[in-house]
C-alpha cells in the first residue's frame, strides 16, 4: 500500500489495523510464554539462576583468568557461594513462574513485535523512505539481542555478586526474595538490550536533524564520566570489572558518532545536488 492509500484510510480504519497488529503480537508472546512455562526447569535452573552459580560461563572464566594469569588472585572468583532465595508468599513461586514466562515470551518475540510495528507504519512512508529503513527489523533485533546477551553474561553475574555479598554490618544477613532476584536479572537484560539500540536512536535523530556528530563529540567527556559511574555502581570494586563493562558502551558511543557523521554528510551532498 502506498502513502496515498494509507492517507485515504479513516481514523477508525487505522485503529482497526493497529488492533490486529497488537493482537497478532500478543498471540505470539503468549505462545512463547506457554512454551517457557512448560520448560520451567530449564528456564529457572539454567537461564535465570545461571549467573548466580560458580560454574556459569562468565564466573568460571573470570576465576580462571584471575588465578592463572599474572594477577594470581582469587578476587575475580565471583558468585562462589551459592545464592539462597526465598519466597514468603503462598503464591510467590507460581507468580514468579508466570512473570518470567511472560518476560521470556516478550524477549523472544521482540523481532516479530517490531516487524508488526513496521508493517503498521511502513504504508505511511514514501518508497524512498522505505529503502532507507530497509533492514531496520533485522538491525534493531540484532542490537537488542547483543545487548541482552551482554547484560546477561557480563552485568548480571557482576551485579549479583556485588549486591548479594554486600553487607553494611556482620549482623545483617541478606535473605533475597525470589521476585527481587528475577526483577534484577530481567531489568538488567531488558535494559541492556534497549541501551544497545543507541546507534539506531542516533541514526533516527540525525536523519531528522535533531542530532549532529559535533554535539556527540562535544559531550563525549560527559558520556565517559556517566558510563564510568554506571560501571562502578553495577560491578565489584575493582578496575578490571569496570573496564569490562565500560568498553562496549564506549564503543557504541563512538559508533553512534560515526553513524551521525555519515548521515549528516549524505544529507549535505543531497542539498548540493
Amino acid at each position: 500500500m502506498s502513502k496515498i492509500d494509507a492517507q485515504e484510510m479513516t481514523f477508525l480504519d487505522h485503529l482497526e489495523e493497529l488492533r490486529w497488529h497488537i493482537i497478532r503480537s500478543a498471540v505470539v508472546i503468549v505462545l512463547i510464554a506457554i512454551v517457557a512455562f512448560i520448560f520451567k526447569e530449564f528456564v529457572f535452573d539454567v537461564v535465570i539462576l545461571g549467573p548466580s552459580r560458580s560454574d556459569f560461563f562468565t564466573n568460571y572464566w573470570l576465576c580462571y583468568l584471575g588465578e592463572n594469569s599474572f594477577l594470581h588472585t582469587s578476587r575475580l572468583c565471583i558468585n562462589s557461594n551459592p545464592i539462597k532465595l526465598q519466597s514468603i508468599q503462598m503464591a510467590g513461586q507460581f507468580l514468579a513462574h508466570i512473570k518470567i514466562s511472560l518476560i521470556g515470551g516478550l524477549v523472544l518475540a521482540f523481532p516479530y513485535i517490531f516487524y508488526e510495528f513496521w508493517r503498521f507504519v511502513s504504508p505511511a512512508l514514501y518508497i524512498k523512505e522505505r529503502k532507507i529503513a530497509r533492514g531496520a527489523v533485522a538491525a534493531i533485533s540484532l542490537l537488542f539481542f547483543i545487548g541482552l546477551l551482554f547484560g546477561y553474561y557480563i552485568i548480571c553475574p557482576l551485579s549479583i555478586n556485588f549486591l548479594y555479598s554486600y553487607q553494611v554490618s556482620d549482623l545483617a544477613v541478606n535473605n533475597i526474595k525470589l521476585m527481587s532476584y528475577i526483577s534484577l536479572v530481567s531489568s538488567i537484560g531488558l535494559g541492556s538490550g534497549i541501551l544497545f539500540e543507541l546507534p539506531v536512536i542516533v541514526l533516527f535523530f540525525s536523519k531528522i536533524g535533531l542530532l549532529t556528530p559535533e554535539t556527540l563529540k562535544k559531550y563525549r567527556k560527559h558520556a565517559l564520566v556517566i558510563i564510568l559511574i554506571i560501571s562502578a555502581i553495577i560491578t565489584p570494586p575493582d578496575v578490571f570489572s569496570q573496564i569490562l563493562v565500560s568498553l562496549p558502551l564506549l564503543v557504541l558511543y563512538e559508533i553512534s558518532i560515526a553513524i551521525s557523521k555519515r548521515i549528516v554528510k549524505k544529507d549535505e551532498q543531497k542539498e548540493i545536488i
